[in-house]
């Protein structure tokens, strides 16, 4: 995991981005009706994507000011019955993990769904998370803006490296017999990332769950790409997470692998 977007290693810049963000998410969100529906989450409402970013937000701030070995503890907060009451709701949750987030260190040990376990995870996930539903409140108001590029080339990393690839300690990756691979680059940041395309297979050692997947790996540059996708970073980042992308990216090489790369993105974040 890249432990920051360009700053000195302890976090900070993405608690400056996780700011950042949740304001203009709010400032996008309230411009839009209440009753607007969200092109990019068609089952939700304006207010139903308020109060989604909401209640993780507050969700987080429980589970980094508890020091959470697990999250049984949490009990879900009663949705308010109106807008007033939501925006009042999500300030005060953005508010508390801001600062619940500041008072520890990155390297805190708290629990995620992730095999690390730690608050400086969390400081990345939720910037991102704050970034995607930006774009989604701005998609439904109708007002987009620009993503900045180092964050936005930050969160191809986290998408691929994390949320599509990263095979647990028990699990088994197995890349395509056929050589399938993706060469990810942004070209307004310089950054490249190879994703091997395969299977990943393994038992839950908690849940005896048996699992046999798509999957990705991100490896070291070693030539072997067999297809290209090139773009900003705002139009990768947001391709990995199927919002359309601002910009163009441009598609080259085996047909083949890169509808295996499709699939494993349309199948989002499980």
């Amino acid at each position: 995991m890249t432990t920051d977007v360009t700053g000195p290693g302890d976090g900070s810049d993405y608690l400056d981005h996780l700011a950042r963000e949740s304001a203009r998410f709010l400032d996008a969100v309230l411009a839009a009706s209440p009753g607007a529906r969200v092109p990019t989450c068609p089952d939700w409402d304006a207010d139903d994507l308020l109060w989604h970013l909401a209640e993780v937000q507050w969700f987080w701030a429980e589970i980094v000011r508890t020091r959470a070995a697990d999250p049984e503890f949490y009990t879900e907060p009663e949705r308010p019955a109106d807008r007033a009451g939501l925006e009042t709701f999500f300030r005060t949750a953005s508010e508390a993990l801001g600062q619940n987030l500041a008072e520890v260190g990155p390297r805190s040990r708290v629990w995620t769904w992730a095999t690390e376990q730690s608050a400086g995870f969390v400081r990345r996930r939720q910037a991102h998370e704050a970034l995607v539903h930006r774009v989604d409140a701005e998609l439904t108001a109708g007002s987009r803006t620009p993503l900045d590029p180092a964050l936005a080339a930050d969160g191809v990393d986290e998408a691929l490296g994390v949320m599509f690839g990263g095979v647990p300690p028990w699990g088994t990756f197995v890349p395509d017999a056929e050589g399938a691979a993706v060469r990810v680059r942004a070209t307004d940041t310089g950054r490249t990332w190879l994703a091997v395309l395969g299977r990943w297979t393994g038992t839950s050692p908690t849940s005896a769950k048996t699992y046999d997947e798509p999957c990705l790996d991100v490896l070291d540059d070693d030539g072997r790409e067999a297809a290209t996708l090139t773009g900003g970073a705002a139009d990768l980042d947001c391709t990995m997470w199927n919002r359309p992308p601002p910009g163009e990216v441009v598609r080259a090489g085996d047909e083949r692998s890169l509808a295996i790369f499709d699939a494993i993105l349309a199948d989002g974040i499980q």
